[in-house]
């Protein structure tokens, strides 16, 4: 395909399925549905936009390819679901053909999880399984593909989850031999999704340099999903909007990250970006049991004394979490960089170390070789060289020297 037809064909489709995203938040808030069901477009526009990114500038990549066919897939699935639920439930009748829209929702349900479960971690980021073996997952998840449809297509049951509306397509008969087979496919797919995932780890174990870095955008987006999936519960029953909202944040920062990685802008960066990560992740858990801890024991001290509760004992709380922040930061600091990042955690003792004797040391013969030792751990080259540049000296030229390591 030429570079022009590929692109005006990305972004076609992309233009083609941003319209249908904001169809489904459209629909969707006349029905009157969940906001995490209108929260769907954050994560179609981050799929659409990265796709078509991608797609656009490396045409021969199928990654893009494949975020456009998810998200178009998901997109007409969304609609068909929520045009489904208008002309059966919110108005009965004002929409033609509100079943049939049910029964393909219910019958395309999984073609996009497919796509970006299996497929893009298989191709990511080369836009080729890790070798010629991996490839049959690829065959075995399409392969399957067609056979799951058309089971979805009869299968009883509900067809928009959470509807009530009935799969207009089921044939009654076949419900024992779907929840006999519910499970094996279940599996089938599972399996899949996991040697996709074993494929990617063993990517990032043969590679090295823009592809590690490439991997470790991916990684590092990815391994947010079942930390929120854990951890978001309390946050769904306090403050539900804002579960919905970060619930789509979440899944969204994949297609970004992938799209950062592929299209290599700011590469290096996932390097800062994990370290600060875990730096202020184990930073807000310290803190949040020094704060609870604190609170929990000062209320017990004013019990003890005064016979009640005091407001005293959260003021004190709070002061001693800005008092700690600072300190704490650096001790946490300090201990990431010298668990997970070895190499940096040297080179800056070194420097320090360097700029010591840099202090209490003017003599340049006596520095060189310190400089040579320090270029040499912190840098890491195959060879130094150390050029010495001429000094002029009363009563003649002092030649230049070369120091070798």
């Amino acid at each position: 395909m030429k570079p022009r037809t590929a692109s005006r064909l990305a972004w076609g489709t992309s233009a083609l399925t941003l319209v249908l995203v904001f169809g489904v938040a459209a629909l969707a808030l006349m029905n009157e549905s969940d906001l995490g069901n209108a929260s769907f477009s954050i994560v179609g526009v981050a799929s659409v936009v990265v796709g078509g990114l991608v797609a656009s500038r490396r045409p021969e990549n199928p990654i893009g390819w494949l975020f456009l066919s998810s998200a178009l897939i998901s997109s007409l699935r969304g609609l068909a679901a929520e045009y489904a639920v208008y002309g059966i439930t919110t108005n009965p009748g004002a929409l033609p053909g509100a079943r049939t829209a049910a029964g393909f929702s219910n019958a395309v349900e999984i073609v996009g999880p497919v796509l970006l479960f299996i497929l893009v971690p298989l191709y990511f980021p080369t836009g080729r399984p890790v070798s010629r073996r991996w490839g049959l997952v690829a065959w075995l998840a399409l392969g399957g593909l067609p056979v799951l449809v058309a089971l979805q297509v009869v299968s009883p049951g509900e067809a928009v989850y959470g509807s009530g509306i009935q799969n207009p397509w089921a044939v009654e008969g076949l419900r024992p031999i779907m929840e006999a087979f519910g499970p094996v496919w279940f599996v089938y797919y599972i399996g899949l999704i996991f040697a996709s995932a074993v494929s990617l780890v063993l990517r990032l174990w043969r590679s090295r340099g823009e592809e590690r870095q490439q991997i470790k955008w991916f990684t590092f987006a990815a391994a947010f999903i079942p930390v929120w999936f854990v951890t978001n519960g309390p946050i769904d029953r306090a403050f539900p909007v804002l579960f919905d909202l970060l619930d789509a944040l979440v899944i969204a920062a994949v297609p970004v990250a992938v799209g950062i990685a592929i299209l290599r802008y700011r590469l290096y960066d996932i390097d800062r970006i994990i370290n600060r990560a875990l730096v202020y992740a184990a930073l807000t858990v310290a803190l949040a049991l020094v704060y609870f801890g604190s609170v929990v024991g000062l209320q017990y001290v004013f019990r003890s004394l005064g016979g009640g509760e005091s407001s005293l004992a959260v003021v004190a709380s709070t002061l001693l979490i800005a008092a700690l922040f600072n300190p704490l930061r650096r001790r946490v600091q300090g201990f990431i960089d010298h668990r997970f990042y070895r190499k940096k955690y040297d080179a800056q003792k070194t420097l320090q170390s360097f700029s010591t004797v840099l202090r209490d040391e003017t003599a340049l013969d006596r520095l060189a070789p310190e400089l040579l030792v320090v270029v040499r751990e912190t840098m890491q080259p195959a060879h130094v060289s150390l050029w010495l540049r001429p000094t002029h000296e009363a009563g003649g030229v002092r030649r230049g020297s070369r120091t070798d390591e």
